[in-house]
């Protein structure tokens, strides 16, 4: 399994706005090996907010075709010279080849419940 994750610091009182964003249904919902997509949201810190993006795919060559996709590329295009939200206040992307995958007794409950 191969994992990417974003992670915003946003001012105070906006990550419902970066929420919003990623819940919004996309051309990447319907890749193939797209397994799923996380959005958390960390407002513990008193000076900003924290919404970090986990997208998991079944393996890198997956994730490539994204990368590789013409629905993607034309979301860059899109979006070229345009400002980011002045909201954002910075992002960090990282990705992971997950070793290990472990399913809880509740994974098929919790999966059904998040699965739309």
């Amino acid at each position: 399994m191969f994992v990417m994750t974003r992670t915003m610091v946003i001012e105070k009182g906006n990550s419902d706005k970066v929420i919003a964003r990623f819940s919004q249904e996309g051309a990447i919902d319907q890749m193939e090996g797209l397994v799923d997509i996380s959005v958390m949201v960390n407002r513990k810190s008193q000076e900003h907010e924290e919404v970090v993006v986990v997208i998991r795919w079944e393996s890198q060559e997956a994730w490539k075709n994204w990368e590789k996709s013409d629905a993607h590329i034309q979301g860059h295009k899109n979006n070229r010279g345009k400002q980011p939200p002045s909201y954002l206040l910075n992002t960090t992307v990282n990705m992971y080849d997950a070793q290990v995958v472990k399913k809880g007794k509740a994974f098929l409950k919790i999966s059904a419940y998040y699965v739309k």
